[in-house]
Parts: structure tokens; sequence; C-alpha cells
């Protein structure tokens, strides 16, 4: 059913990037470059009451507007994908063709996290919190994370993605003095 769905190559993109569910859904083949390595986040994928699905031509913050380099297994995955599609054309269509709801794909990847034992993974955690996590433990700065995921101000990365370590703070050397 995942296969049917899609799943496989856009968990793979969520993994590589960290974007939004909406962006990945509303990337099209004119924002992606093959021949550099890159793909352009300029839209998301959103629902409007009485008008349905729309590529809207804004991420959800102004800083979501980003160019991002891809790792060369997700570019081996887009290039297998592209079929000579029109510049509109989503990289990640619905099922049954068209935009792919963010809602829908919600509860497709629940579906199958729960069939392979992963119950409380969500895109979220399996997209970005997987990448904001690998940049973090690599001695990346929150404001690459925070340039890679779209957010305004790299406070908010570290406070929502970033983990505290080990604090080597310099304490307990001088605590040593309070020996009894």
């Amino acid at each position: 059913m995942a296969i049917r769905r899609d799943i496989p190559d856009f968990v793979d993109f969520l993994m590589s990037t960290g974007v939004r569910i909406g962006e990945a859904a509303g990337l099209t083949w004119g924002a992606v470059n093959l021949d550099e390595g890159w793909i352009e986040i300029r839209s998301t994928v959103v629902r409007i009451a009485g008008q349905g699905l729309i590529n809207k031509p804004k991420p959800k913050t102004k800083s979501g507007y980003r160019r991002l380099i891809l790792p060369s297994w997700m570019l081996t995955t887009l290039r297998r994908r592209h079929d000579d599609q029109s510049a509109d054309a989503p990289v990640f269509p619905a099922p049954l063709g068209g935009l792919r709801d963010p809602s829908n794909t919600q509860a497709d990847l629940r579906d199958a996290f729960r069939k392979v034992g992963m119950e409380s993974a969500t895109s979220h955690v399996v997209g970005r919190k997987s990448v904001a996590t690998a940049m973090d433990f690599s001695g990346l700065t929150a404001r690459a994370a925070a340039d890679q995921l779209g957010h305004s101000s790299p406070s908010i990365t570290q406070d929502r993605y970033f983990g505290r370590k080990v604090a080597t703070t310099g304490a307990a050397e001088i605590l040593e003095a309070l020996t009894f």
C-alpha cells in the first residue's frame, strides 16, 4: 500500500531536506535543478475552503523561501522520477494525479509507519527533526539548520530541534574545591 501511495520516495525526500510536508507536496519540477543538484522551496500545498487544494506561491514564512543542496542519493531518486514533466507538474503528485493533500499524506505516512512498528513516528519526526538532529550532532550551527528548515531565527531551531548535550562548562573543576 505504501508503494502504491508513493510513500517511500516521499519519506526519502523529507529525510534528505527537512522540509515541511506541504512544501514537499508543493515542489514542482520547475524548482528542481538536477544538473546542479538543488531544489528551491517556493510554495506549499494548502486546502482553501471552496477552492480545494492549491499550490500557494508562498512557503509558510518569508524565510521559507530557500535553495537546498540535495544529497547524491536523493538526486538519483529525482532523476529516476523525472520524465520530462512540465515545470508546473508536482514532483510528488497524489496517487491519482494532481496535487498531494498534506492531510491525506500525513494519514498515509501514519499507516505506513504503523505497519513497520514505528507507531510514534510522524513526518515531522522522520523529516524535520531527523535532519535538524543530524546537523546538530555533526556540529553544524543552529543558523545553518535554521536556513535548511526555513526558520527565521536560529533560536527557534535551537529551542525546538537542537538537544542539550553533556555540558562542559568548567564548573566541575571549580566545584572540586567544595570537597568535604
